[in-house]
């Protein structure tokens, strides 16, 4: 078994997820490999609240190009959780 901290990377910040926050609804930049379950198990182990559902999305890195040389390279892939909560919430922004 993964670890929980190894699956959950980092909180997405941007205002439609500072938006969804208050209807119990947390974004999250997680292992491109992790599947849903393991997501769910993850967020639970580590906060202790009860999840309704997660929904994913894969995104593909940007094709970026070098000034110097005009090579093209890319920007890493990416996977997001959308993490809907059944009760209670996930203190991530404390002061």
């Amino acid at each position: 078994m993964k670890d929980p901290r190894d699956v959950i990377i980092a909180p997405i910040v941007s205002e439609k997820s500072y938006s969804l926050i208050e209807q119990g609804v947390y974004t999250f930049q997680v292992d491109t490999k992790a599947s849903k379950p393991e997501i769910r198990d993850a967020v639970e182990a580590i906060w202790g609240v009860e999840v309704l559902k997660v929904n994913t999305l894969n995104r593909n890195g940007k094709r970026k190009r070098t000034r110097g040389t005009n090579r093209i390279g890319q920007r890493p892939n990416t996977k997001r959780a959308i993490v809907t909560l059944a009760a209670g919430e996930i203190p991530l922004f404390e002061n």
